[in-house]
């Protein structure tokens, strides 16, 4: 190490994860990233994006300045201030003439990653007061959020499995090894899973692909894709059938089991091993198998969760583990506690039952043009070209894109381009790059890169499978020309509330000032909170209000973390359905389980795809990455050689790829790790439209594969896209 070069601690915020990473630094450049062995959560544990964090932090591509979009339709780069006085000019009078539906909100996957994209949107959709609110979410967890919310009265209640005490794991549609967990935050998941194995328990891996996970399981199942409700709801009927079901001290707080059994009467392992293509054998075996472990978790993931029975496949994994009395205890699958929660709610007075709450409402409102419910405050983004291309009163002409990237990770991507191309009045897009989405914004504001960033997960420390919490400042200040991402937000917030020019701490001050209002603490508070700005405040207020009762000091203190403890029974504390109980067969849910009874009868696609994860890559927004690219990491279809013979493929040649949105074309790989009548393409591609500044991604530009969905089919109680198990025809391309 030179004499010059120092060392900083860093949260890595690349994936869900949040490893522990040491920094390398030569004078304000990132040189070098290392797991961080001193962390008290991933151990040192690091995977190839975040030893990649200096390139990435360092990417030329990135943008410094804003950019504005002149009279003659380029983009140029400007000054902050010229920048937000133009969104202050344009916004506001555009929602005086228009009302507040004619903007829209699309918040993509990175904000989870960032500080300020945890902190700042609540408030710009306060500010905004629209409906029209769009986010990842319905391309990835939305079913899991609706069928907690359902369950448990809380959108947020999420159970993680208990990865480092379980006796027995059941995977479907989860490859953490190559995801490294999601919704399950993990660091170092492989070596969590070989732990497991190591203490002789036994993991069970449900995939159509013989994924690296699946390679590490006791037992693989090659299930047809789409079909995981179907599985699921044969794995519980078995275990009530053959009264195997026992939820123990769980039973007290349940409503509905006697309609459960009713309900999933029909879904025998024999009526369900055609539409599943696993034997019925295979699937008592496996109900068996979890209700004989002395403790055991379900865990279902994005593969089960972006099919046509997204919300049915969540609601039952936790139904399998409420039946197996697993859900809230020790090895099971349990609720985190982080440190910035709310602070737990007391059971009822002189009992162990949970206070009764709000529960949780779908379909508040509806969509303006398809009539699709709103799921926890938000439409499916399937639907954001329709609201901006269709005429008529309450059409979307403004549009604020927070770290989203849509054009590519939603369906029909070439209708949405068109859309915002020429059918906006004005767009905003925060991003650090010139992206297939942003490079039609007429203003384009870039975050600094990470390593000028404080970093704390607000988001994955509630789905973190050891209650702990850390937090790190900036490794490198921050450069001239670059304006920190809460300054950012801030002064987004006041443009398009008609307060530019007030001071960015305003609008921290207000949220200090409402969460103080809302916990009902004392306002002399504010004036103890500590913190070197206005998010280190607010982190500060909320860690005081936090169940631990801890201040920023002490984690200023702990560089590497502080351990809060393995995770603890709280179901009382987690509650807030109307009856103060499990709502196990809620109304909605008992509703759409008819959907599910007809697809018994369907007879199956001859060839449908499926997604696919890497572990170099996280969408579409790692792809500028230059030590990211190559070797594996690549954008090819994946198919098993029967069906790449009876198409007439060979290995390397371009295939044809149709569906119902269109075709596009890849190179094959043929391989006998995806079952026969799947093939697979990995999501976030197609890097080659024009008037982008990635010069890296446009070099190995992909295929798009949610241009093959014309972005019809959806989950309907989340509003979530079908993006596996989606019928194609595959030929060789001319």
């Amino acid at each position: 190490m030179s004499h010059d070069s120092r060392t900083a601690p860093r949260i890595c915020p690349l994936c869900e994860a949040t490893c522990g990473l040491t920094l390398t630094i030569e004078g304000t450049t990132v040189t070098g990233a290392r797991g961080d062995r001193d962390d008290i959560f991933s151990r040192g544990f690091i995977c190839p994006k975040g030893a990649s964090f200096g390139g990435l932090d360092a990417d030329p591509d990135r943008l410094r300045v804003p950019l504005v979009r002149g009279d003659d339709g380029e983009l140029r780069e400007t000054t902050w201030e010229a920048a937000f006085d133009l969104i202050a000019a344009r916004m506001p009078d555009l929602v005086k003439a228009h009302g507040p539906q004619a903007v829209g909100v699309v918040l993509g996957n990175p904000n989870v990653h960032t500080m300020a994209g945890s902190l700042y949107p609540p408030l710009l959709l306060a500010a905004l007061r629209t409906r029209n609110v769009f986010t990842a979410s319905t391309l990835d967890q939305m079913p899991k959020h609706v069928s907690s919310g359902l369950l448990f009265g809380d959108a947020h209640a999420i159970p993680v499995p208990d990865l480092d005490r379980t006796d027995h794991l059941l995977l479907i549609g989860a490859n953490p090894l190559e995801s490294n967990g999601s919704l399950c935050t993990a660091p170092d998941f492989p070596g969590r899973l070989r732990a497991l194995r190591r203490r002789g328990g036994t993991l069970t891996v449900i995939d159509p692909r013989r994924t690296r996970t699946a390679r590490l399981a006791d037992r693989h199942v090659a299930i047809r894709p789409g079909a995981d409700a179907l599985l699921l709801a044969a794995l519980a009927h078995t275990l009530i059938d053959e009264k195997l079901a026992d939820p123990g001290p769980l039973a007290e707080h349940l409503d509905g089991i006697d309609e459960l059994a009713a309900a999933l009467t029909d879904f025998t392992p024999d009526a369900v091993a055609a539409a599943c293509d696993v034997d019925a054998a295979t699937i008592t075996a496996i109900a068996r198998e979890l209700a004989a472990a002395p403790t055991a978790a379900v865990y279902g993931r994005i593969g089960s969760c972006t099919v046509e029975h997204g919300t049915l496949a969540s609601w039952l994994v936790d139904v399998l583990n409420i039946l197996t009395g697993n859900l809230d205890r020790p090895g099971g699958a349990l609720f985190p506690l982080a440190a910035t929660a709310r602070a737990p709610r007391a059971a009822e007075p002189g009992t162990r039952s949970a206070v009764p709450g709000k529960g949780f409402a779908l379909g508040r409102w509806s969509s303006r043009v398809s009539g699709h419910p709103e799921a926890k405050g938000e439409l499916p983004i399937a639907a954001l070209a329709e609201e901006i291309d269709t005429p008529g009163e309450g059409r979307i002409r403004a549009l604020v894109v927070v770290a989203a990237n849509p054009v590519l990770s939603a369906p029909d991507g070439d209708r949405l381009d068109a859309a915002l191309g020429d059918k906006l009045d004005f767009m905003v897009s925060v991003d650090p790059y010139l992206n297939e989405t942003s490079r039609h914004a007429d203003v384009v504001l870039p975050p600094p890169p990470p390593s000028q960033s404080a970093h704390f997960d607000f988001a994955f420390n509630s789905f973190a499978v050891h209650n702990q919490v850390r937090y790190t400042r900036a490794a490198v200040p921050l450069e001239d020309e670059r304006m920190d991402e809460s300054e950012i937000h801030a002064r987004l917030i006041l443009a398009v509330s008609g307060m530019h020019g007030a001071p960015p701490a305003a609008v921290d001050d207000l949220a200090v000032d409402t969460a103080l209002t809302r916990a009902g603490a004392p306002k002399e508070l504010a004036a103890e909170l500590t913190g070197e700005s206005g998010p280190e405040r607010r982190l500060d207020l909320m860690l005081r209000l936090g169940p631990y009762g801890l201040t920023l000091e002490q984690l200023l203190a702990h560089p590497h973390g502080i351990d809060l403890g393995p995770l603890k029974p709280r179901l009382t504390e987690v509650l807030r359905t109307r009856s103060g109980r499990i709502e196990l067969l809620p109304e909605p849910i008992a509703a759409d389980l008819p959907r599910l009874r007809r697809a018994l009868g369907d007879r199956p696609a001859p060839l449908v795809l499926v997604g696919r994860r890497h572990l170099r890559s996280n969408n579409s927004w790692m792809h500028n990455v230059g030590s990211l690219t190559g070797g594996s990491n690549v954008c090819t279809l994946q198919i098993h050689p029967d069906d790449a013979a009876r198409v007439g493929l060979v290995d390397g040649a371009t295939a044809r790829i149709e569906s119902a949105g269109g075709g596009i074309e890849a190179p094959a790989e043929i391989t006998d790790t995806v079952r026969s009548g799947v093939v697979s393409l990995p999501h976030g591609w197609g890097h080659s439209r024009p008037g982008t500044r990635m010069s890296v991604a446009a070099a190995h530009p992909g295929a798009n594969v949610n241009q093959l969905l014309d972005g019809t089919l959806l989950d309907p109680l989340s509003g979530t896209a079908v993006l596996n198990a989606i019928p194609v025809s595959v030929t060789p391309a001319r």
